[in-house]
């Protein structure tokens, strides 16, 4: 008997097999089509090419367990937060999705904390506007695609899309509604008031389940399509944060997460909600039921350094260019990376922020630059750290996970700017390994969230800070922290 966790993430969607011991069986992954980016700011991916690509990984981790759909006891979701799925009255999507990087909509966001008032949307959803929210992306489409918004019958986010696809039901969980800037997250629904002020449907917006929840089953025709078999319970599932610090066991105090992706999120658990007055760093509902978690998001994490490969090196490997690295000294002969490719969220906010090298000069090497690139992301992760730190939530470890984590130097790096203990798992798959842990926990695998990660999660190795270098990083991010206010005006005027 075996559980399917999906995560539908920017690049690819994966699938994972877990047996009755919470353990990976098999795995496959399908590639998504590249993003567009049409014009600056902007980031569009096809629903449809992730229902594709989801299509292909079910029948390819199916086939590398040599097994069929009728071993499948329960299926969990995880993906990519925030994107816009509209779908009309025949549940057609219609138009592309604006995902989680695409920045274009801060006229958006100005005109809802101008009629609503920045303190009020603080009040109603635990969470200033951004232009990564679902919310500015909706209004957006309303300005500028009326005949689009037009004819909106229902609101969706990727993950619940392809689940749709799978299930013919409309559903969300409440950690990826937390996401969308029109949910309630203490009270954990859908905020009225705000649909009211902003003249929004409420029929668009689905109704919301806990995470480990059964909202729906397999239908026939996506039985057919997929390999699975019809009737398959399938859970809520998560945002990919959350479901990733379900598959990290953080759901508990004194432990955060630290997930490199294309963007890098620091991650901590909360008993009770609890958020930045200046909306820093995100408060939203927890995958784990009646629980909260506080994040900070550093949106080009991975991004910077896959930039870096492809745009300057790419004939070159990451491991090959990570050795490099290895050979510059700590601080990188003062070179300082911003990593603002997709403008920033935590701490600035700022959809117009960019990114470059500070300090270059003609003796740096290419291993400086590629160093400074993983310190600069590190030192905005310190960034999101010491937000949550701030707010009073306790922080003893973090653990590491993501592509960047695979990197030995960059978990060092991580745990001296961190000046605290950085640690791995048994397991490195994040989000679809929680989704799938969430399946068994809705389907009887186990008692609890908190019961399944303490079954299944197991540290393996424990990086501590070192003296000499940790003080270097503590030095060079107070200057890091100078460096944005510096520039932002300049900026202003590009």
């Amino acid at each position: 008997m075996y559980w399917l966790g999906i995560d539908i993430g920017t690049g690819g969607t994966r699938a994972l097999l877990l047996n009755e011991q919470g353990r990976i069986v098999a795995s496959h992954t399908a590639a998504h089509e590249d993003f567009r980016m049409e014009r600056p700011l902007w980031a569009e991916q096809d629903p449809d090419d992730w229902w594709r690509a989801a299509q292909l990984a079910i029948r390819g981790v199916l086939q590398e367990a040599q097994t069929d759909g009728s071993a499948i006891k329960g299926i969990g979701f995880s993906g990519q937060m925030h994107g816009l799925v509209m779908l009309d009255a025949e549940g057609k999507v219609i138009r592309p999705s604006l995902i989680w990087c695409d920045q274009r909509s801060q006229p958006q966001v100005d005109a809802i904390h101008s009629k609503v008032g920045r303190d009020r949307m603080v009040a109603l959803t635990a969470n200033p506007a951004i232009t990564g929210f679902t919310l500015p992306k909706l209004l957006w489409v309303r300005d500028n695609d009326p005949a689009s918004y037009d004819r909106l019958r229902t609101v969706l986010v990727p993950k619940d899309y392809v689940r749709f696809k799978l299930s013919g039901e409309l559903a969300q969980d409440v950690s990826d509604a937390s996401g969308t800037g029109v949910f309630d997250v203490v009270n954990r629904t859908w905020s009225r008031p705000l649909m009211d002020e902003l003249g929004l449907n409420p029929a668009w917006f689905p109704q919301v389940f806990e995470s480990s929840q059964i909202c729906g089953r397999v239908t026939e025709a996506a039985a057919s399509a997929t390999g699975l078999r019809a009737g398959t319970p399938m859970v809520a599932g998560a945002g990919d944060q959350a479901a990733s610090a379900v598959g990290n066991g953080i759901v508990e105090h004194g432990i955060a997460s630290c997930t490199l992706g294309t963007s890098g999120v620091v991650f901590a658990h909360m008993d009770a909600p609890a958020y930045d007055p200046m909306g820093r760093v995100h408060t939203f509902c927890h995958a784990v039921p009646g629980k909260w978690h506080v994040m900070g998001v550093t949106q080009g994490a991975g991004l910077s350094l896959q930039w870096f490969r492809n745009t300057l090196a790419p004939d070159t490997s990451y491991d090959n260019l990570m050795q490099e690295a290895a050979q510059a000294e700590p601080g990188s002969d003062g070179l300082f990376w911003l990593p603002y490719l997709m403008g920033e969220r935590t701490p600035h906010l700022d959809a117009l922020a960019r990114g470059g090298w500070i300090g270059l000069t003609a003796r740096h090497q290419r291993r400086d630059l590629v160093r400074a690139i993983v310190e600069g992301v590190s030192f905005s992760q310190k960034d999101c750290l010491d937000v949550i730190l701030e707010i009073g939530v306790d922080v003893s470890r973090v653990r590491a996970s993501g592509g960047g984590a695979k990197s030995a130097l960059w978990r060092q790096i991580l745990a001296d700017v961190f000046h605290c203990r950085v640690t791995t798992l048994e397991s490195q798959e994040g989000s679809a390994y929680g989704a799938g842990l969430l399946a068994m926990v809705g389907t009887g695998g186990f008692g609890s969230v908190a019961e399944a990660c303490s079954a299944c999660i197991t540290e393996t190795t424990i990086i501590d800070p070192r003296p000499r270098e940790s003080a270097t990083y503590r030095a060079h991010h107070e200057i890091y922290k100078t460096l944005y206010p510096a520039l932002k005006t300049s900026i202003r005027l590009l």
